[in-house]
């Protein structure tokens, strides 16, 4: 799972051109969008969204559920876990 939300830490950098962020210094837990460290936007959703079904292969449909998958990098791990066949005590 460490794994897991280390890429998906490179993952938010790279797609959204953070150049100033490095990577491991994303917390686990804090929130993505509207908050310090990155302060992310609707926007910044869109492509993030886009750019994790790339990576993936996955789907991430366009509602409710998914805000809740994009909170933190903990939200979205534990989200795409099953889906990549990452065990979450791994």
């Amino acid at each position: 799972m460490e794994d897991l939300k280390a890429r998906l830490k490179s993952l938010i950098v790279d797609a959204l051109h953070l150049e100033e962020v490095d990577p491991t210094s994303i917390p686990d837990s804090t929130p993505l969008f509207g908050a310090d460290p990155l302060n992310l936007d609707s926007v910044d959703a869109l492509e993030l969204v886009l750019e994790v079904e790339r990576a993936f292969g996955v789907q991430l449909d366009d509602s409710a559920e998914t805000r809740k998958v994009l909170y933190s990098v903990d939200t979205l791990a534990a989200h795409l876990a099953p889906l990549v066949g990452v065990t979450t005590d791994a």
